[in-house]
């Protein structure tokens, strides 16, 4: 078994959980929720930037070695740390390095002119220069929509480069200081204790042109982080197909998989397996492992930069359901964006899909974030945590069984292990079959609202779990499959 977290769950700080009462989400609410986190099954948690930051967001860095006073102090943070590794979770960092805020010192001090000892800390290009290297517009890619990267600062004559906003500019990572600024900020995090981190813009460390040199910088990133930690955990956000991905993990122990997102979302929604969802997942590994066999796929729903789950699926629970049963049976590593477990819903703009947690009712929740006034997700709209826990068929309940029974399958809790293709003609239907050395499980997902039988010749006997109990064998080569329902078969 890796010794890496199976179960994951990021955090939107500003809006989990609010422990003093200014409205705001913070270290000491998320220390207060661990043993709600722990209960639920969860092994890590991811928490969206921390570290001073003009904007609601933080993944516009001030001062990499300090902690947003919005969200605490120092001593919050430790106590957090100590309490999750009490609990068995870990914590994991976002890490925003591949752009400043254009408020930090660094930048302040880079745009003051071509002599300043900080300029090469950015990239700074004349006009011509940019015309004649072809590089002034770039193609639109699923995470950034900006066409025109380069910005005209006041008094400068040479723009610089910002990919995702002009109020981000990009650091210049061939420039050897800011190489050793970086491995000291990570290392700095990881001595007091944190076990590693989510590495925001992963593929944007170099511009579009110059792609190929991210793969070293990672590994030298690694190689400089495990001397702080030699069992450090770094998940790279590349949001790109499985070829792009695949040379990631030179560096990365993990990569975010938005291919699988994006086809769960699909199936889910059209109740077809219009994609092939086994095959897809199947040839994607099949390519991450030859640049790394221990490779980590990092599966998720959404996340904070996309539509919720909840919306995408229109708040509909049976299907909200069927998403979970294939994230936490399919191999790799399931991420869960908070709130996903209660169904909370969100579209873009983006302030809309990192709304405030839903604890209790509105007037007895003392714990919500209210730095916003939501939109989508409201106790009119979703049924908050306290209306869930007790309920046997809630979507809550539902999440906790399947990562309990995840966890306690030595072959689905493994996040390595290979996936294959049951024989299957019914597109309503999954089947694949997961595999660890001599052990296996079948694993059998019904996508419709209608009762379905499956049959296999050969077919493991053992019902090791199904979400509903309707779901039998009614011969020994046949199931009945319950709507929306799952089961895992063994021997």
């Amino acid at each position: 078994m890796s010794n890496h977290p199976r179960i994951c769950y990021e955090i939107f700080v500003r809006s989990f959980c609010d422990s003093n009462g200014d409205n705001i989400g913070d270290l000491n609410g998320i220390t207060s929720k661990l043993d709600y986190l722990q209960d639920l099954g969860i092994e890590a948690i991811w928490l969206t930037p921390i570290q001073p930051s003009p904007s609601y967001h933080k993944y516009d860095v001030v001062d990499y070695y300090g902690i947003d006073p919005e969200y605490g102090t120092f001593d919050d943070f430790k106590r957090l740390i100590s309490e999750a590794h009490v609990r068995g979770i870990s914590v994991i960092m976002d890490l925003v390095i591949n752009h400043t805020s254009a408020n930090h010192p660094w930048f302040q001090e880079s745009r003051k002119g071509k002599d300043n000892s900080y300029r090469p800390f950015y990239t700074w290009k004349s006009p011509e220069e940019i015309e004649a290297l072809g590089i002034a517009t770039r193609e639109v890619t699923p995470d950034t929509w900006d066409r025109n990267p380069w910005h005209q600062w006041p008094g400068n004559s040479e723009k610089y480069y910002g990919l995702f906003w002009k109020g981000m500019p990009d650091l210049n990572c061939d420039h050897p200081p800011v190489r050793q600024a970086i491995y000291e900020i990570g290392r700095f995090w990881l001595e007091m204790g944190v076990d590693g981190f989510r590495l925001d813009a992963a593929g944007h460390i170099y511009s579009e042109w110059e792609e190929h040199k991210n793969y070293d910088f990672w590994e030298e990133f690694r190689t400089e982080m495990q001397k702080a930690n030699p069992k450090v955990y770094l998940v790279g956000e590349v949001w790109n197909t499985a070829e792009k991905i695949a040379p990631y993990f030179k560096g990365l122990t993990a990569n975010f998989d938005f291919d699988l997102s994006l086809a769960i979302q699909k199936i889910v929604s059209k109740e077809r397996d219009t994609v092939k969802i086994a095959a897809l997942l199947a040839k994607n590994r099949a390519v991450f492992a030859q640049t790394n066999p221990r490779f980590i796929d990092a599966i998720m729903l959404t996340n904070h930069d996309q539509i919720r789950i909840g919306s995408m699926l229109k708040g509909n629970i049976n299907r909200l359901k069927v998403a979970a049963n294939l994230l936490l049976t399919l191999p790799g590593q399931p991420y869960m964006y908070y709130g996903e477990e209660i169904g909370m819903l969100g579209k873009k703009p983006d302030e809309f899909i990192r709304e405030p947690f839903l604890w209790d009712y509105r007037q007895n929740d003392r714990q919500r974030a209210r730095w916003m006034k939501p939109k989508y997700s409201k106790s009119k709209t979703v049924v908050p945590l306290v209306g869930q826990v007790n309920d046997a068929d809630s979507l809550f309940n539902h999440y906790k069984r399947l990562i309990h029974f995840r966890k306690s399958n030595p072959v689905l809790a493994n996040v390595h292990g290979a996936i294959e293709i049951l024989p299957n003609t019914d597109n309503r239907i999954v089947a694949f079959s997961r595999k660890v050395s001599d052990r296996e499980v079948w694993v059998i997902h019904n996508l419709s609202s209608e009762t379905l039988t499956y049959t296999a010749l050969y077919m493991p006997n053992e019902l090791l779990f199904r979400t509903n109990e309707l779901t039998r064998f009614v011969k020994i080569d046949q199931l009945s499959l319950a709507p929306y329902s799952c089961a895992v078969l063994g021997d």
